[in-house]
């Protein structure tokens, strides 16, 4: 008999809440098992407090937590250390994440069976609300847009760096701590390398899946990526190592764009640039063609991977000069979400 404890950060939900609450209410657990469900919420304003308060009225083990902060991290602390000592492990969910009806008997098995494994999360499905999130989902979903080993693109069941929506066992945070509160993002990289390093290992099942909903807005997904690699720098300056080398690939494609200036001055060069940065529009182009029918689709397609590379590898490269070479801490600006 386990006691399950479901953390889900939320703010400014309000038409995905109610979804994700009862998909975790309909799960299907062995006989024995039970769960609560915190959601900490961001002081939403937008009716998502008025949802939620209507669900916890409905269901007896829902519970919402005021997260004053409205920042990720909080949310996962406060949640886990609201009754850490009544709760065995511990299950979290975005708040746009739909869970499987077998998602958490799946990972608690996981669990069980392995005293090695300390993390297990699922297949990510992106699901679409019109067009344009069809778009920026499918390329979410490609190895060309988020790199070889990304768990969004994973299909077969084996150990990896990190999962989404990821179940951890309590002694875990006993062991290791809690998340970082500083990282705005990149929070969950952080503490699976936390785990990784402490000699946890973390396993992606595809036995198990839950649907996302992609956001369809361009200006969100640029801030979002140059967030995630302005971040994933400060990860990698407090642990004084590269947590995956597909992180710099991104960077790297941003410094050679930052070189066309000197194609003039050399042919060789100019040549060797023209060949690089064909070769790079032909598999945008090749990847855009299977993921998109129609050439509208094929276009967005190209401007979206552009957007996931050119975003991260300028937000790395920030993150470079302002925690490596200058030894900065993270500035306001980049503390607040593309949500």
């Amino acid at each position: 008999m386990s006691q399950i404890a479901v953390i889900i950060p939320c703010r400014n939900e309000r038409d995905y809440i109610s979804e994700c609450i009862h998909a975790i209410a309909d799960s299907d657990l062995e006989a024995g098992d039970t769960i609560s469900i915190f959601i900490v919420d961001g002081m939403s304003n937008d009716g998502t407090r008025d949802v939620i308060k209507e669900i916890a009225e409905k269901f007896s083990f829902v519970h919402v937590i005021d997260n004053t902060h409205q920042l990720t991290p909080f949310a996962f602390n406060l949640g886990i250390k609201s009754h850490f000592k009544d709760v065995d492990f511990f299950q979290i969910v975005g708040s746009r994440h739909i869970i499987s009806k077998y998602y958490l008997r799946v990972a608690l098995k996981t669990l069980r069976n392995d005293e090695n494994t300390w993390c297990v999360g699922g297949k990510l499905i992106n699901s679409y609300t019109n067009f344009l999130s069809e778009v920026i989902s499918k390329c979410m979903a490609s190895q060309f847009g988020m790199g070889i080993g990304n768990f969004r693109t994973l299909n077969d069941s084996g150990y990896t760096d990190t999962v989404t929506s990821p179940m951890y066992p309590k002694f875990v945070f006993e062991r290791i701590g809690f998340f970082d509160e500083e990282l705005v993002r990149n929070q969950d990289d952080d503490f699976n390398y936390r785990v990784a390093k402490a000699g946890g290992k973390i396993f992606f099942s595809s036995e198990i899946s839950l649907k996302y909903y992609v956001r369809s807005n361009f200006q969100s997904l640029w801030k979002q990526f140059y967030q995630y690699g302005y971040w994933k720098v400060y990860v990698n300056k407090k642990h004084s190592t590269i947590t995956t080398l597909r992180q710099v690939i991104p960077a790297l494609f941003v410094i050679f764009l930052m070189t066309f200036p000197f194609t003039f001055i050399s042919k060789p060069f100019f040549i060797m640039f023209a060949a690089i940065l064909n070769l790079y529009l032909i598999l945008a182009l090749l990847t855009s063609v299977r993921v998109s029918k129609h050439l509208k689709g094929v276009l967005y397609s190209i401007y979206t991977f552009i957007i996931l590379h050119v975003g991260y590898g300028l937000g790395y490269l920030n993150g470079i000069i302002d925690f490596a070479l200058l030894g900065k801490r993270p500035s306001d600006k980049h503390k607040t979400l593309s949500r």
